[in-house]
């Protein structure tokens, strides 16, 4: 069974949350794209936990996690992780954690021109969370980057190291004119943060296939959601990765695979971290009043995030290219402060009423299209059946079920792992 938890939205839609649950039923999990520019918030019986690299499987200890090749590491962030986790009692071995050795490194130059261009663009800028994500996927599909695999042959890396310096200063230096970049500093970062990596690197993708012939359950977990992702999303204000669920196989390194399944992660309304367009959004006290009630700011940042109701039209775009089979909705019991509650239904632009998700470029001149609906006004964060629940909080989702076209299997109404509810 192999079984993809992706984002239908903006991303921070919960998918750590749900991984985490989920994960009981699986033997590995894998992260496929992405760095540390976002993270998962698992709260559970250990603990709460902000991942922003490690898959949110690490929390089980019955479980294998694997950083997949599609990934871009920031292996000292990765070290402090690891620090973290074991310092709140998780064990993390080469038996529980396998890094690919295909995987690329974002190295501490990605992060510096990440900022150096943010900066340049002042008021155009795209809303980086100044991580280094963009320059290390520029520079691995300019065949220029180093890769996890490399830190296992040191023999050959000096002579990499010392022409990449040399090329990457021809833009921190010669662009930017900053201070340039020197391969002893390069050198140093690999034995200081590379070194403490190396038993967990491996052929990920060879383990992958043989842990698939012999029947074992794969789950993987993306980061962000499909409006953040680099062909289909919102560009430029996106990740520099593909967050799609058919992505999954080509970045876990098991091309050869199919997914049985796709599991959309939205939650019961909108939120959207960072730069770029936001159609439904909510402004002023409005906004204030959602985003205390959902304790909406970014796992990785700390940044509010910015909220809005409920968006029909961005969540069925979304499904739509993640291929959701079905959906996991989080964080209903946040409404429970409504007695009425907004669904963003339509866009209008220029006088006309847009069902679809439309091209990027037209979206800030779009305005939302609200209808409401009765809310429930009570405490839900106790139910754990179908029956539990309100009829106004039921009547809310079969009303997204039947909008978005996609069955909704699971609802959540707490952080904690058990405060959710199987739908019938």
């Amino acid at each position: 069974m192999l079984t993809s938890i992706c984002g239908i939205n903006w991303g921070d839609e919960g998918k750590g949350r749900m991984v985490d649950l989920l994960s009981a039923d699986y033997d590995i999990v894998c992260r496929y794209q992405g760095g540390n520019n976002a993270g998962h918030t698992v709260i559970n019986e250990k603990g709460k936990f902000i991942l922003n690299l490690l898959p949110s499987g690490i929390l089980r200890g019955n479980v294998v996690n694997v950083l997949g090749l599609g990934m871009v590491i920031d292996i000292k962030h990765l070290n402090e992780e690891i620090g973290r986790l074991r310092e709140g009692g998780i064990a993390i071995t080469p038996e529980n954690l396998k890094i690919s050795d295909r995987a690329a490194i974002t190295m501490p130059y990605h992060i510096l021109l990440d900022c150096l261009e943010e900066d340049r663009l002042a008021g155009k800028k795209f809303g980086s969370t100044r991580r280094g994500i963009a320059p290390a996927y520029a520079d691995r599909y300019m065949k220029k980057s180093f890769r996890m695999g490399e830190l296992l042959h040191s023999e050959t890396l000096w002579e990499k190291i010392k022409d990449v310096a040399e090329w990457k200063n021809l833009t921190v230096a010669g662009g930017y004119h900053h201070e340039p970049v020197t391969a002893e500093e390069i050198m140093e970062y690999f034995k200081t943060y590379g070194e403490p990596l190396k038993e967990f690197i491996c052929d990920t993708g060879a383990y992958l296939n043989e842990a698939h012939r012999e029947g074992k359950k794969i789950l993987f977990e993306a980061q962000l959601g499909a409006l953040r992702d680099v062909d289909y999303g919102i560009l430029p204000y996106t990740s520099s990765s593909s967050t799609i669920a058919s992505f999954a196989p080509i970045g876990a390194g098991v091309p050869n695979l199919r997914l049985d399944k796709s599991i959309g992660i939205m939650k019961a309304y909108s939120t959207c971290v960072g730069e770029g367009p936001f159609t439904a959004e909510y402004f002023g006290e409005k906004a204030d009043r959602l985003r205390k009630a959902g304790g909406e700011y970014g796992a990785a940042t700390g940044r509010p995030r910015r909220v809005g109701p409920f968006d029909v039209v961005a969540s069925r775009y979304g499904i739509r290219c993640q291929g959701a089979d079905e959906i996991a909705l989080t964080k209903l019991d946040i409404l429970s402060v409504y007695d009425e509650i907004e669904i963003c239904t339509a866009y209008e632009l220029d006088g006309k009423i847009l069902h679809e998700f439309p091209y990027p470029d037209v979206l800030p001149a779009c305005k939302p299209v609200f209808e409401k609906v009765k809310g429930w006004g009570c405490d839900i964060s106790q139910c754990r059946k179908v029956s539990d629940l309100p009829k106004e909080a039921l009547d809310y989702i079969r009303l997204l079920e039947k909008l978005c076209g996609c069955k909704i299997t699971y609802v959540s109404v707490g952080a904690e792992r058990d405060e959710y509810i199987k739908m019938e």
